[in-house]
C-alpha cells in the first residue's frame, strides 16, 4: 500500500512549475547580489570572511573573481529556470552556492541553507522532461509522469523547516511576545509604531507565527483547509517581506504551494497545452526505488535528527548558539553583545586591547560581536596575526550579550586563552559561560 502510495505516477506539472520558479527566485538572487553592492561589502572587501569553521581555506577569489563567480551563477539560474543542459547547470549553480554558503556567515540566513537542500534535492529529481530547452532539443527525455516521491520529498523538506520553526519558538521569550516586540518596535514605518507597540498586537504576532508554523503544512494537505491555508500563507509571508526584508525566502516558501495542490490543478493553471488525459505507465511503478531507499530516507532521517543535536550538547542553545544553525531557529531572539580582546604577550607579559578594526570590517564586527564561533575565529585570527610577527601571544575575550533586550551576561570565560583553545561542534565548548536560573555561573 505504501509501495503504491510513493511509487505510482503522477502528473509531473507540480515539479516542472517549481523548477521554473525556483530557478527565476537563484536567478533573482544573484543578480541582486551582483548590483546590491553584496559581494563587494561581503566578500571583498573583508581581509578574510568568517568561513565556516573547518573551512577557513575557502575565501573569496582575488580581483574581479567573485563578480565572474556570480555572473556564473546567474547564468545557471537561468538554464535552471528554462531548462536548458538542466543537470549540469544544477548541478554547477548547487556546487557554486554551497562554496558562498560555506565561505561566510557574517550574513547568515536560514533561507540561504535551504537553497543548498533544495538544490540538492533538484539535483535527482526529473524537472526538465516537460516545459523544458531539454525537452525541445531531446524529445525522448520527454515525459508527462513523475513518481509521486517526486512530490512528496519537497512536501518532507517544508514540512521539516516549518515544525521545526515552530518547536523552536516554544521559549519564554517569545510567549510573553518580548521578542515580537522589540523586532515591531525596530521594523515598523513610523506611522504605526504607536499601533505596533500594543500588547495585544505584538502578543498576536507572536501566538499567529507560532500558529502558523505548526499548522500550515497540515491544513495545506487537507482539501477542505487548503484555500484557506494558501491565503494565510500569502498574508503571513507578505506582511515578512514587509516589515523584515529576508531576502527571496517568503516567495521561496510560497513556491511550495504547487506541491500541496492535485497536480492536476497546477497543469490547468500553468501548462494548458499539456495533455489531460496522461496514460500511466505500469512498467515505471517502481522508478527511483533505489534512490528513494539509499539516499532519500537517510536525507530525511539526517534532517530529522540535525535540529535536534542541540539537546545532547549542555547548556540553552538560545545562549550558547552550539546547535543553533542549520536547526531551523528562525527570527527567534534578538541578540546584543560588545566583545573586545586582550593581548597578552607570553614573553614580556605587556598586555593591551586588540584594535578590531585592523582585520575586521564594521558590519563582521556587529555580526561576531555575540555570536561564540565567531568570537573564537576572531582570537584565532589575532594570534596567527601576531605568530606572523614573530611573538607568541594569548588571547582573551572579554564578551556580554544580551538576548531580547534583556539583561547582559558574561558570554566568553575572560580567563581562557581563546587563541589556543579548541572548537568542538558536537559537544559544549567549556570556555562558553552557563548560568543557572538564579544568574548564577555554574561552569
Amino acid at each position: 500500500m505504501i509501495r503504491q502510495f510513493i511509487y505510482k505516477q503522477i502528473d509531473s506539472s507540480q515539479l516542472v512549475a517549481f523548477r521554473i520558479v525556483f530557478g527565476a527566485l537563484l536567478l533573482w538572487q544573484t543578480i541582486d547580489y551582483l548590483l546590491s553592492g553584496w559581494i563587494r561589502i561581503n566578500l571583498l572587501k573583508p581581509i578574510f570572511t568568517f568561513s565556516h569553521i573547518g573551512m577557513e581555506w575557502l575565501q573569496p577569489l582575488p580581483g574581479n573573481g567573485m563578480y565572474y563567480y556570480f555572473a556564473l551563477m546567474a547564468i545557471a539560474a537561468l538554464f535552471i529556470m528554462i531548462g536548458f543542459y538542466y543537470r549540469i547547470s544544477i548541478i554547477l549553480f548547487s556546487i557554486l552556492w554551497f562554496g558562498i554558503y560555506l565561505m561566510q556567515k557574517t550574513t547568515y540566513n536560514n533561507h540561504h541553507y535551504l537553497i543548498v537542500l533544495l538544490c540538492f534535492l533538484m539535483c535527482l529529481l526529473p524537472a526538465n522532461s516537460y516545459a523544458s530547452v531539454d525537452s525541445k532539443i531531446k524529445p525522448e527525455i520527454k515525459r508527462l509522469t513523475m513518481p509521486a516521491w517526486c512530490s512528496w520529498i519537497m512536501i518532507a523538506q517544508i514540512a521539516i523547516v516549518y515544525f521545526y520553526a515552530s518547536v523552536a519558538k516554544l521559549y519564554s521569550g517569545w510567549l510573553d511576545g518580548s521578542f515580537t516586540k522589540g523586532l515591531l518596535s525596530k521594523h515598523a514605518p513610523e506611522f504605526l509604531k504607536e499601533f505596533y507597540a500594543q500588547e495585544w498586537f505584538y502578543l498576536f504576532i507572536a501566538y499567529a507565527g507560532l500558529a502558523f508554523d505548526f499548522l500550515v503544512v497540515p491544513l495545506l494537505l487537507w482539501r477542505k483547509t487548503r484555500n484557506l491555508a494558501f491565503v494565510a500563507s500569502i498574508v503571513f509571508h507578505i506582511f515578512n517581506k514587509g516589515h523584515l526584508g529576508i531576502g527571496i525566502f517568503p516567495f521561496l516558501a510560497l513556491s511550495f504551494i504547487v506541491f500541496f495542490y492535485p497536480p492536476e490543478t497546477i497543469r490547468r493553471l500553468f501548462f494548458w497545452k499539456k495533455p489531460g488525459e496522461i496514460e500511466f505507465p505500469s512498467s515505471q511503478l517502481l522508478e527511483g526505488r533505489m534512490l528513494v531507499r539509499w539516499v532519500l530516507i537517510p536525507y530525511l532521517i539526517l534532517q530529522i535528527l540535525l535540529p535536534l543535536r542541540h539537546y545532547a550538547i549542555k547548556g540553552d542553545v538560545l545562549w550558547t548558539e552550539e546547535g543553533h544553525r542549520l536547526s531551523w531557529r528562525m527570527m527567534l531572539r534578538s541578540r546584543k553583545g560588545h566583545t573586545k580582546f586582550k593581548v597578552v604577550d607570553n614573553k614580556t607579559q605587556e598586555a593591551k586591547f586588540f584594535k578590531l578594526k585592523k582585520i575586521l570590517t564594521k558590519r563582521q564586527i556587529r555580526g561576531m560581536q555575540s555570536k561564540p564561533d565567531m568570537i573564537w575565529q576572531t582570537a584565532q585570527k589575532i594570534r596567527e596575526r601576531y605568530a606572523r610577527l614573530g611573538k607568541d601571544v594569548s588571547v582573551y575575550a572579554y564578551s556580554e550579550v544580551a538576548i531580547n533586550h534583556g539583561e547582559s551576561r558574561r558570554l566568553i570565560n575572560p580567563d581562557i586563552d581563546l587563541g589556543k583553545a579548541k572548537w568542538n561542534y558536537f559537544r559544549h565548548n567549556d570556555w562558553i559561560l552557563l548560568y543557572d536560573q538564579n544568574g548564577k555561573i555554574i561552569n
